[in-house]
């Protein structure tokens, strides 16, 4: 886990779900930006803790955000939620999650730090490892503290989530003779 500053977490390996990470979604009308579900397994405390004390740090930080005190957190809108008690989605059984988002596209590179430009390499599902970062926001009567999305670098390839098919599974090889009738 890097720290180049106290808000900023370089998580474990998790796993992407809603991965707007090519193109960028507007959401509720609001500004186009791009966005990704982390989900994080209970078992990698390390990430955990290391997002804990982010968000610690963020609502520090952003002191100026609430008044200039420190809010007790319970009364804060806080990133990081349980899958088990939110989501009724096995992907996010026995885990916890993060949405982040940014306005500007994240960097996405393969184990190697080699970019990867294949679209079809990145989706919902692929498990990766990815910086974010915590600050503090109070707008429209909403307290809390948001996750930035930095950058992405794929570890692995998963199940696909979005009950997407793949092509070879949904159809079978054709005859040319067959399009002559």
């Amino acid at each position: 886990m890097s720290n180049q500053n106290n808000t900023k977490v370089v998580t474990g390996v998790v796993r992407l779900s809603y991965a707007n990470v090519w193109e960028p979604k507007s959401v509720n009308g609001g500004a186009e930006k791009y966005s990704v579900s982390l989900i994080i397994p209970k078992s990698d405390t390390k990430t955990i803790n290391a997002i804990n004390a982010a968000i610690d740090n963020a609502i520090k930080e952003g002191a100026s955000k609430f008044g200039g005190k420190i809010p007790n957190k319970t009364a804060l809108k806080l990133p990081l939620r349980d899958g088990d008690l939110e989501r009724e989605d096995e992907a996010y059984a026995d885990s916890y999650f993060v949405n982040a988002n940014s306005l500007t596209p994240p960097q996405i590179v393969d184990t190697k730090v080699q970019p990867i430009l294949d679209r079809s390499e990145v989706y919902s599902g692929v498990y990766a490892r990815v910086s974010i970062t915590f600050y503090a926001f109070n707008s429209n009567g909403n307290r809390g503290i948001a996750c930035g999305l930095g950058n992405i670098q794929k570890v692995r390839d998963g199940e696909p989530l979005g009950g997407r098919s793949n092509a070879a599974d949904d159809f079978t090889t054709l005859d040319d003779d067959d399009f002559l009738d």
